[in-house]
């Protein structure tokens, strides 16, 4: 194994995580799923509750990288700023565990797994489902999209432009 990849797909009530190994030009996925926190509860508990289960997956797979979801606001902000609110929480573990992070927008994680950077979410989980060679498709979709991003930062880390310092290893220009 060179690389041992946490994707991380933040949410609030749902985050995504996958774990990718990759040696040489190979990938494998190691594992995949989601932390869930309880709706009705308050943000300070389920804040907690994904701080201590990042702590615990961090512990148990013992990643060499993170590779992290940066946000795109839309329409609904309310929901932006909790999930924000979660973001800080999953950096705040990295941080503490000593394990370097790396951050990908939406675009990025589409140009680096599919091809293209306006593919859809499906065409991004079949190249997923291809790249990792899976007989199906990782399940729940925030858990999909947690490999993507791990997968995401398993191309971009090869990438001839990876050893310059300073630069954006997974551009999409």
């Amino acid at each position: 194994m060179d690389l041992r990849i946490l994707g991380i797909d933040p949410g609030l009530a749902t985050v995504g995580f996958g774990v990718v190994d990759t040696a040489k030009n190979a990938m494998k996925l190691v594992s995949c799923g989601v932390i869930s926190t309880p709706a009705h509860t308050s943000l300070s508990s389920r804040l907690d509750r994904i701080f201590s289960d990042m702590n615990e997956l961090i512990q148990t797979f013992n990643p060499d990288v993170i590779s992290v979801e940066e946000l795109f606001f839309n329409t609904n902000i309310t929901t932006g700023i909790a999930v924000s609110h979660a973001r800080g929480v999953i950096l705040l573990s990295a941080y503490r565990s000593g394990v370097p992070v790396y951050e990908y927008t939406p675009l990025q994680v589409k140009q680096a797994v599919a091809g293209y950077g306006r593919a859809e979410k499906r065409q991004v989980i079949d190249m997923v489902k291809r790249l990792l060679r899976l007989p199906a498709a990782p399940k729940p979709d925030d858990a999909a999209d947690a490999v993507a991003l791990a997968v995401c930062h398993a191309r971009c880390s090869t990438s001839l432009l990876a050893g310059k310092e300073g630069n954006d290893v997974c551009s999409t220009i």
